[in-house]
């Protein structure tokens, strides 16, 4: 085992304890760590993914910021973010830092956003809703209904009902005296 081999194994354990319980923390495997800075679902928002190669910590990881959840950032702040976090880990070359790459996002978090808008229109939601307008105006959309083979029918009806709703009380309930008779609780040897 090499001696990088050896430092992220203990990187590993470290970030693991470190990390136990912090929601904003995950990891993928081994060498693949993200972590969540901002409130959910706001633009200022973003996940960072640090990756860890072969020759890591002798080389630089790598940064990745083009995860689905990163879909709001303007890509120059996204560019800005990975060129801030990749000149701090220069620094720290031959050391374990993805701790401190963490921690130093957190403590310059609105230094890193501050090009990035509070609000950020989504494109998507303006065309469905165009879409949808459009919709309105030609002619009512119909919702087509789930369609069932009667056998489908019955095994969801033996099952319960449909619906949870369609369930009478005591459905799921056992019938005491016939399990009784199936395990044999009734016959005892009498001597």
């Amino acid at each position: 085992m090499g001696e990088n081999a050896e430092l992220q194994e203990e990187e590993l354990e470290v970030l693991k304890s470190i990390y136990d319980g912090d929601e904003n923390y995950s990891s993928t495997s081994d060498t693949s760590h993200n972590y969540k800075y901002g409130e959910y679902l706001k633009s200022k928002s973003f996940l960072m993914e640090i990756k860890w190669p072969e020759s890591y910590p002798s080389t630089l990881p790598e940064i990745v910021m083009d995860s689905f959840y990163n879909k709001h950032l303007l890509p120059e702040v996204s560019a800005g973010i990975k060129a801030s976090v990749l000149e701090e880990a220069d620094q720290f070359l031959g050391m374990s830092m993805t701790y401190s790459l963490f921690e130093y996002v957190k403590e310059n978090f609105d230094n890193l956003l501050e090009n990035q808008p509070d609000f950020v229109e989504n494109i998507s939601e303006k065309v469905e809703k165009i879409a949808l307008d459009d919709d309105e105006n030609s002619e009512k959309v119909k919702v087509k209904k789930e369609q069932y083979t009667k056998n489908q029918k019955r095994r969801m009806w033996d099952k319960g009902g449909i619906n949870e709703d369609d369930r009478s009380r005591g459905w799921d309930w056992i019938d005491v005296v016939k399990h009784l008779h199936q395990t044999g609780a009734g016959q005892q040897d009498e001597d």
